[in-house]
C-alpha cells in the first residue's frame, strides 16, 4: 500500500452495516460517562483529589484549569484517563494540597467544571488507574425496526464486538494517520505530545487493519492455535495450543480473549495462523511498522474482542437509551456503529 495516500477506511463489521439511525451526541448529556476509579483516597495525605464533573470540556483542559486553582504546575495534575470532550463525563483528578487551592475552591466557577467531592490521599493518581467507565447514552431520533435493534443488541450482549479504535484516535476524517506518517517520517520537529497522538494514530490504524481482515474471516471472537490470548480485566497474556477445550470454554465466558498487535520493536508474537494473517496484513504497510520501530515504539497486544458489560436498552418517546459498562481504552463508538448510523455531526474527542 502506498503510505503517501493513507485514509482511515470503513472497518468490517460484525453484524453488516447497520440499518438504523439516530442522531448522537445532540448535546452533552446525550453522552455520559462515570469514571470507575481503582482506588479510593484515603482520606489523609498531601495530595487533593478531586471528583469532578465537566461538561463539553477535554480532560487536559479541565487539568490545566486546576493547576491554576491549586497553584501548581500542570504536569503535577493527576487523573486516571481522558475522557469524552463531547459529553457530560465524571472522573476523579488529584492536585498537591495548597493553601492557594482551599482558597480558590470556594470561588471555582469555571463554566463546565464542577467539583463534587474532595478527600484527601497519599498519591498521585497515576494514568490507568481505573477499572472502566459506565456509559448512559441517548440516541435521539431513532429511526430503525425495533426488532433488528433488539436482535443486533442480544448479538452483542452474547458476543461482544469488534474491539476497534473508534474515530477519536484518527482526527478529524482520520488525518492524523496521513500528517502523522508525513511528519514523522521527515523527522520534522513537533512536540512531545504530537509525537505522542501520531504515533498511536499509526499503531491503531495497523491494529484495526489486522482486525477487520480477522472480522472478515469470523474469527475474531476464537482463539487460534498458536494465539496469544489476553486474560480479561488485565494485560496478561498468555501463547494457546489448540485443540484445548478448556481454553474454548473460557473464551465462550468472555474469561480470555484473542488479541492482535500494537506494532513496534517485537516483544512477543503468536504462532500459527494468526502470525501468519498477522504478517500478511503489515507487509502491506511495512513502512508505517518500521517508523514506529525507529521512534522506539514498543510493541504490545490489545484484545481483538470488547465486551460490554451489563448492556441494557429502551426505546422510549423516539429516542433510543442505552446503558453499560466498558473496560479502560475502549470506545462507546466502536459498539455503537455495529447498530446504528449517526444522522448527526460527527463529534471527535479531545
Amino acid at each position: 500500500m502506498d503510505p503517501r495516500h493513507l485514509e482511515v477506511p470503513r472497518w468490517t463489521y460484525f453484524l453488516g452495516p447497520p440499518l438504523a439511525s439516530g442522531i448522537i451526541r445532540s448535546r452533552p448529556e446525550d453522552f455520559y460517562v462515570e469514571e470507575i476509579p481503582r482506588i479510593t483516597p484515603a482520606g489523609e495525605g498531601k495530595h487533593l483529589w478531586l471528583w469532578v464533573e465537566k461538561r463539553a470540556a477535554n480532560t487536559d483542559w479541565i487539568a490545566r484549569e486546576l493547576s491554576l486553582l491549586a497553584g501548581c504546575p500542570h504536569r503535577d495534575v493527576g487523573y486516571a484517563g481522558l475522557k469524552d470532550r463531547h459529553a457530560v463525563t465524571r472522573q476523579w483528578f488529584s492536585v498537591p494540597e495548597t493553601d492557594v487551592l482551599q482558597q480558590g475552591l470556594e470561588d471555582v466557577r469555571t463554566e463546565g467544571l464542577r467539583i463534587l467531592e474532595t478527600r484527601n490521599h497519599t498519591r498521585k493518581l497515576k494514568r490507568g488507574a481505573l477499572n472502566g467507565n459506565r456509559f448512559k447514552l441517548r440516541i435521539r431520533q431513532f429511526e430503525g425496526d425495533s426488532g433488528e435493534l433488539t436482535e443486533r443488541l442480544e448479538q452483542i450482549r452474547l458476543h461482544g464486538v469488534p474491539n476497534y479504535f473508534g474515530p477519536q484516535r484518527f482526527g478529524h476524517q482520520g488525518r492524523n494517520v496521513q500528517q502523522g506518517f508525513n511528519i514523522l517520517s521527515k523527522r520534522a520537529r513537533v512536540n512531545r505530545n504530537k509525537r505522542s497522538i501520531y504515533l498511536s494514530a499509526l499503531r491503531s490504524f495497523l491494529f484495526n487493519q489486522v482486525l477487520a481482515e480477522r472480522v472478515r474471516r469470523g474469527d475474531w471472537h476464537t482463539i487460534l492455535d498458536g494465539e496469544l490470548a489476553m486474560l480479561d480485566g488485565s494485560q496478561s497474556i498468555f501463547a494457546c495450543e489448540m485443540p484445548d477445550k478448556d481454553l474454548e470454554e473460557r473464551c465462550k465466558r468472555l474469561d480470555i480473549h484473542p488479541t492482535g498487535p500494537l506494532p513496534g520493536a517485537v516483544v512477543l508474537q503468536p504462532k500459527g495462523s494468526p502470525a501468519l494473517l498477522e504478517r500478511q496484513v503489515l507487509q502491506q504497510w511495512t513502512e508505517l511498522t518500521e517508523l514506529l520501530v525507529s521512534h522506539g515504539v514498543k510493541a504490545s497486544r490489545r484484545a481483538l474482542r470488547l465486551y460490554p458489560a451489563d448492556l441494557d436498552w429502551q426505546l422510549q418517546d423516539g429516542d433510543l437509551e442505552l446503558a453499560f459498562t466498558l473496560p479502560p481504552g475502549a470506545y462507546a463508538t466502536t459498539l455503537l456503529r455495529e447498530v446504528l448510523v449517526n444522522r448527526g455531526p460527527v463529534a471527535t474527542d479531545g
